[in-house]
């Protein structure tokens, strides 16, 4: 539901809307505006939720995103890594979806939103973590938990972040479901074809290099950088008839190989993080432009 939560990270999906904001003291900017809330339900009227109840079809489809997290975990821990993969990307498939069933519904909650965003916390932020590191990074030792280590901390302060500033328009740190994504894709693309047998990683040079690049990504979440959101898309609203040729085209070329191209898409998202900000920063002045000139124009 995507911080896809966000990122396709979603913890946003399943937010209240204006009228829940205002209750909850939102519309003032207030950060302690949540806590008002949860205490206002839990210690004031304790029996209100129960009353209330939840909403069953969102929250059915968020417990799927976070069984295919654990079920990634239990699969690393047997040694089947290309099933492990998998499941991380099943869980981004759930963590979409339950956003926009959310959504079309109208059963956005808060209670939603926060299941939501303790899902991604295990699909995204502990499976691909526990998923490198039993597939290759525990060879390094020290260094190898360490570097797993900071990728799960960093997924969880994207997540609490993006909590607190749920702006669906851009993404602040690259989404915890494309981080995960990516990890998830070099284990898919190195044990792809393997079947249940249990492939290990690469050692030594090529481990440091996975770690840093595990590392790499937890950083990349927690990084002051700007990321387009694909909840941009309106599903809702008619199109071209070019554009559903144009996604016909897309999806053959991902059943191509589908872990190489989707490795590969990834890969390209979280790089436009940065160049983005490489650009702003030392591309515009070259060219006679300024930020303050470019935000006047």
């Amino acid at each position: 539901m995507p911080e896809p939560n966000d990122e396709c990270d979603d913890a946003s999906s399943q937010r209240p809307g204006e009228t829940s904001g205002a209750m909850n003291g939102e519309e003032d900017g207030d950060p302690g505006a949540h806590d008002a809330f949860v205490s206002a339900e839990s210690l004031d009227e304790p029996d209100r939720l129960r009353r209330r109840g939840i909403y069953l079809l969102p929250n059915l489809i968020t417990t799927a995103a976070l069984f295919s997290g654990f079920f990634a975990i239990v699969a690393a821990m047997n040694g089947n890594f290309e099933t492990a993969a998998l499941a991380i990307f099943a869980a981004m498939v759930l963590d979409a979806a339950d956003g926009r069933v959310a959504r079309l519904t109208r059963t956005e909650s808060a209670f939603g939103a926060e299941y939501d965003s303790l899902s991604d916390m295990v699909a995204f932020g502990v499976a691909p973590a526990l998923v490198v590191f039993a597939w290759s990074l525990q060879a390094l030792g020290q260094v190898g938990w360490v570097a797993t280590f900071i990728y799960m901390a960093c997924a969880a302060l994207r997540l609490a972040r993006f909590n607190m500033r749920h702006d669906n328009s851009s993404f602040t740190g690259l989404a915890s479901p494309a981080a995960a994504a990516i990890i998830a894709g070099v284990v898919w693309v190195a044990t792809s074809g393997a079947g249940q047998e249990a492939v290990s990683g690469p050692e030594g040079f090529g481990a440091f290099l996975l770690a840093l690049l595990t590392a790499g990504m937890g950083l990349l979440m927690v990084a002051p950088v700007r990321y387009w959101s694909p909840k941009l898309f309106n599903f809702k609203g008619r199109v071209p008839f070019m554009t559903l040729v144009a996604a016909v085209i897309a999806y053959a070329v991902v059943m191509v190989d589908p872990p190489r191209v989707l490795l590969a898409l990834f890969l390209i998202y979280a790089l436009s993080g940065p160049a983005q900000w490489l650009w702003h920063y030392f591309g515009e002045p070259r060219f006679g432009l300024r930020g303050g000139d470019s935000e006047n124009k």
